[in-house]
């Protein structure tokens, strides 16, 4: 059975990577959602695509210049024309804490450099502790670096290879990082390349698909997860209702 992942929350429905957006992915009946991670001035873990404010906010500078409290009282519905409702940059703990109902999350990492990749994985592993989320928590990355320094560190989650353009072989690449999961751009999954990486071991997951005749393709040719800005829209495909 092809899962569903919320992308960013419900994207296209509330605004992205904020508590709404969460909420609306559980109220399509999505128990697993996609996020973005990027450090706060005081280092905690913000969820948030981008590493500028900008777009989502309105707002100039980088996360990273601004501490988590600062980040809560800014508003990020600005991607989103018409909700009436402010929508604060949360942190990682307040979504585990929001949305206890969530099943598994895939929570890509932006950093690049091996210092901010030892600093975000240590901050995922100590929240993943303290909330006892060992077997729900998949991290993600484009980074061939953090991935690399999360395999030779022993990082005891399992890790997945974001692939959006397929320049590199992928599944070598995920083989070679230890990665149990390949995050695939839904462009670059062909029936032979799917049926290679499962037969590897990897759960593969395509992003970003909205259109319902496309999300049947996929769930027909077996992917074990789609992400999608439209939850309730993968649910009713999936259930075969759409």
């Amino acid at each position: 059975m092809t899962l569903i992942y919320g992308h960013r929350g419900a994207r296209a429905e509330a605004p992205e990577n904020t508590l709404p957006s969460f909420h609306k992915a559980l109220e399509a009946g999505v128990t697993r959602v996609e996020l973005d991670l990027h450090l706060s001035a005081d280092q905690q873990l913000m969820i948030i695509h981008d590493p500028t404010l900008k777009r989502t906010t309105g707002l100039r500078g980088k996360v990273a210049q601004h501490t988590a409290a600062e980040l809560n009282r800014m508003d990020a519905r600005l991607g989103l024309p018409g909700w009436d409702q402010p929508c604060p940059i949360p942190t990682l703990e307040q979504l585990f804490q929001a949305c206890p109902q969530l099943e598994h999350y895939q929570l890509e990492v932006k950093s690049g450099s091996e210092r901010q990749s030892r600093i975000v994985l240590n901050a995922i592993m100590a929240l993943v502790e303290r909330y006892q989320l060992h077997d729900k928590v998949v991290v993600t990355s484009a980074s061939r670096t953090l991935l690399r320094y999360a395999k030779r560190s022993g990082f005891a989650l399992p890790t997945g290879l974001v692939e959006e353009y397929g320049l590199l072989n992928p599944l070598k690449s995920a083989r070679r990082y230890g990665c149990r999961y390949l995050i695939l751009n839904w462009k670059l999954c062909n029936i032979e390349r799917l049926r290679q990486a499962q037969a590897q071991g990897l759960h593969v997951s395509v992003w970003t698909v909205n259109d319902a005749a496309r999300m049947r393709q996929l769930i027909d040719m077996g992917v074990d997860s789609l992400i999608t800005d439209y939850p309730a829209r993968a649910m009713e495909v999936s259930q075969g209702r759409g």
